[in-house]
């Protein structure tokens, strides 16, 4: 009775190993096929990303043709060509016309004056500060203000720029 026993503890033990053996075989298995199922997935999210992107192309594209099929027709616009580019500053400057007999003076831009080496912080400042000292480029060009018939020829002048600021405030 003891070897009986025996052997069925044995035979117990091999069925055990063996589903053991197969249970283990059969999770290989799975993984491999779930690996695989997994790289599918991925190439075909890439394979719409990539139809996507395309059809983003082609929508990109046939607009540009009807946009271009718009300009020649509607607009009788075209692409520029080579002989439209100038190429230098001197080809640009011939193209310029001069101004007309009624045409308003050019717009200036006011510059600001460096301060000298003798001059320091509080002449700059001197004004806002409440010193009664004015700056020599505004006392220099007092009598030329009263000679100015027009706001736009005081602007013109650089030493005057504040005192037209002040003025246009009024």
């Amino acid at each position: 009775m003891v070897r009986s026993s025996r052997l069925r503890q044995i035979g117990w033990l091999l069925a055990l190993g063996a589903c053991l053996a197969a249970l283990l075989a059969l999770t290989f298995k799975v993984n491999a096929v779930k690996s695989d199922v997994r790289l599918v997935e991925r190439q075909i999210i890439a394979a719409e990303r990539s139809k996507l992107m395309l059809e983003t192309e082609f929508q990109t594209r046939a607009s540009q043709h009807q946009l271009a099929a718009w300009n020649q027709v509607e607009f009788g616009y075209s692409a520029p060509r080579a002989d439209q580019y100038v190429e230098q500053e001197r080809q640009l400057a011939v193209l310029g016309t001069p101004r007309g007999q009624d045409a308003p003076q050019p717009i200036r831009v006011a510059m600001l004056r460096p301060v000298s080496q003798g001059e320091g912080e509080e002449s700059l400042f001197g004004d806002w500060l409440g010193e009664e000292e004015q700056p020599p480029a505004v006392a220099s060009t007092t009598p030329a203000r009263g000679l100015a018939t027009s706001l736009a020829q005081r602007l013109a002048e650089p030493g005057n720029a504040s005192l037209a600021a002040a003025e246009v405030a009024r």
